[in-house]
């Protein structure tokens, strides 16, 4: 179940960075965040 909550957060993410808002609220380190955890959620959470 954490598995996909990890893609739906992933996703909202992704989402908001291909629209411009993480860049407006100064928030796009979550990209480099979501990148260095795709590795561990998806050998630990599967």
């Amino acid at each position: 179940m954490a598995f996909y909550g990890f893609y739906v957060i992933a996703i909202v993410i992704l989402v908001l960075h291909f629209t411009g808002w993480l860049k407006r609220n100064n928030l796009e380190w979550l990209v480099l965040v979501l990148a260095v955890a795709t590795f561990p959620a998806v050998i630990f959470l599967k």
